[in-house]
């Protein structure tokens, strides 16, 4: 390699500060993937459940298991305790409806904001703007574990592009977000991760994004990344065949049969399995979160009615239903999400049940 003729000019008095990093205020030390799994390691019962629940749900989205993915839990985590007594329950609900649902518990420690606002577990764990990122690593790594813990898969949105490698050993399923979908660098984690990812559609209502998303998921990329040991290096990937569309809706709702027909006859153009997961909440929802309530009940109806193409549901659940805003010095109610609105978990119990009824009568139209 050749060097260019050195100026006279000593280095040492060279400013380049008028051009680097000029909107930079600090850069702070990162802990590495590799540390934090040495810190937090994961038992052989938790690899062996997220092994077990990887496979079983691609097994869904293959067409050789017919029972329903619902991926529920609160719209964001903010706090263990409240995050492990809703696991509990929800456990308790997975294993009497084994048979015809695979809960995977939603555990969400990114939020994509539209303009700001808090960025979630991971980025700010205090909720104060003290963005102690490092601690949010490890309580995030800390609560999948517990959760796992007691029996139950998670899924959790891939937003950031180095915080997989933090987690992602832990996840069974994963998002991709509607405003981060048609985005090249997110397709290319995609197509490297260990774990089965729905793509939700674009925020206007087009799936044809996500459908771009699934393609470019399948197909092996190479693209620079940071490895366990926090060394920056070229990552070279095979493609994820476990890749499927998630409907939420946008300018309206998406999750009828002619909704989920015109989604799959775009997916069947560009030869993909003709397959949806539908997200109750969100525009689904019109953002108002007991129509979750309806909207699963409908969505229900066409399982029943022998629609083998629904494959998955995601609802928006905590402890409490409604939302409330995090202010400074004022204490948070217990069990309510501090993001988008929820419905309580004493709600969501019968939808899960009408949406294991619904999986049964499909089973009997087959």
């Amino acid at each position: 390699m050749t060097h260019a003729h050195r100026s006279a000019t000593p280095i040492s008095t060279h400013d380049t500060t008028r051009i680097d990093d000029t909107r930079i205020k600090a850069v702070r030390p990162l802990i590495t993937p590799a540390l934090l799994q040495e810190w937090l390691p994961a038992p052989e019962a938790a690899q062996a459940l997220v092994e077990s629940s990887r496979a079983a749900i691609s097994r869904v989205l293959h067409g050789q298991d017919d029972r329903l993915v619902v991926v529920v839990g609160p719209c964001s985590i903010h706090d263990h305790a409240q995050a492990m007594e809703y696991a509990q329950a929800l456990k308790a609900q997975a294993d009497a409806l084994k048979d015809d649902l695979l809960i995977v518990m939603r555990v969400y420690f990114e939020k994509p904001r539209t303009t700001v606002g808090w960025k979630g577990y991971i980025n700010d764990p205090h909720l104060d703007g003290s963005f102690a990122i490092n601690e949010g690593l490890e309580l995030a790594r800390k609560l999948l574990l517990d959760v796992l813990a007691t029996g139950l898969p998670v899924g959790t949105e891939f937003l950031d592009l180095l915080s997989p490698q933090f987690i992602s050993d832990l996840v069974s399923w994963g998002a991709i977000g509607a405003r981060t979908t048609e985005s090249q660098s997110h397709r290319q984690l995609a197509s490297g991760l260990s774990c089965p990812v729905g793509f939700k559609n674009g925020t206007d209502g087009g799936i044809k994004v996500a459908s771009d998303a699934i393609q470019a998921a399948q197909a092996s990329h190479a693209f620079m990344g940071m490895t366990k040991m926090g060394q920056a290096a070229i990552f070279e990937t095979r493609g994820n065949q476990d890749c499927h569309v998630i409907l939420r809706g946008g300018k309206q709702p998406n999750y009828q049969k002619t909704d989920v027909d015109a989604a799959c006859a775009l997916l069947q153009a560009a030869g993909l399995r003709e397959q949806v997961m539908i997200d109750v909440s969100h525009a689904n929802s019109s953002k108002q979160h007991q129509r979750q309530i309806t909207v699963a009940a409908e969505v229900a109806q066409q399982i029943a009615a022998g629609d083998a193409r629904i494959t998955g549901l995601m609802i928006e659940s905590h402890l409490q239903e409604g939302r409330q805003d995090i202010v400074p010095g004022q204490p948070l109610t217990h069990g309510v999400s501090v993001t988008d609105a929820c419905i309580s978990l004493a709600q969501t119990v019968p939808v899960l049940e009408g949406l294991a009824a619904a999986v049964r009568a499909r089973r009997q139209k087959a």
